[in-house]
């Protein structure tokens, strides 16, 4: 689904990533893993067109996304959702929900029923404001609002941090039901060691910007991922 090669991004003169290369499936979790510092979400950002790289490829489906600006990332089928959610706090869940519409074709412009099945709080909380939900349903808003411009990859940026375990259950089962569909690739970086390890399907460890572990989770052991990520 989406292929990214040998893709380096500086901030001014320092060197973020270093030669990253990626593939991300459709139906599967990739997960992206490191300590903090290492270039994960400036990966996912470069992904998302919400910063430029210095050099590198991408393609989606075979077709070229290269340097593509966040709006027009997202119209090509790619999905973020930041760390700290950007939920607009004074807008309510329908109208944050409703900013997803922006890449969409004016006939494609509604809510799709199975956002509110697969985040049934947002139904009972439609009228609420976006920062008077808790971090928990905030969060359930972003993923949702990434959902509703119908992506062919997602992005997904430390979805558990902060969150209440029943609601990390919950995003869960929701990314395990997006990969059953088979219709969309699912990028994950996450430090919640269990999180990651029981969603992936093909395990990156980064380091100082640069890939040092990629490999299928049939062929990757709990104890060598838990190690690559610890130091």
């Amino acid at each position: 689904m989406l292929n990214i090669e040998n893709l380096t991004l500086k901030y001014g003169q320092s060197q973020i990533l270093n030669g990253v290369s990626l593939s991300a499936r459709a139906g599967e979790v990739t997960a992206v893993m490191g300590t903090n510092g290492v270039g994960k979400t400036s990966l996912l950002k470069a992904i998302a067109g919400r910063h430029p790289y210095a050099s590198g490829t991408m393609a989606l489906d075979g077709k070229s996304i290269e340097h593509l600006n966040a709006f027009d990332a997202a119209k090509a089928g790619i999905a973020y959702v930041p760390q700290g959610r950007e939920v607009f706090p004074m807008m309510s869940v329908v109208e944050n929900l409703q900013t997803g519409f922006a890449c969409l074709d004016k006939a494609d412009r509604a809510v799709p029923e199975h956002i509110y099945d697969l985040f049934p709080v947002l139904s009972d909380m439609a009228d609420r404001r976006g920062g008077d939900l808790s971090g928990g349903q905030q969060q359930q808003l972003a993923i949702a609002r990434a959902l509703i411009t119908r992506p062919k990859v997602l992005l997904l940026d430390e979805p558990t941090e902060g969150i209440q375990p029943n609601i990390i259950q919950q995003i869960g089962n929701v990314i395990r039901i997006l990969c059953e569909q088979g219709d969309m690739a699912i990028i994950l970086v996450e430090q919640f060691f269990d999180f990651a390890y029981d969603l992936g399907d093909e395990f990156i460890v980064m380091k100082r910007g640069e890939v040092v572990l990629h490999k299928r989770a049939d062929d990757l052991d709990r104890g060598t991922l838990y190690q690559q990520v610890s130091v």
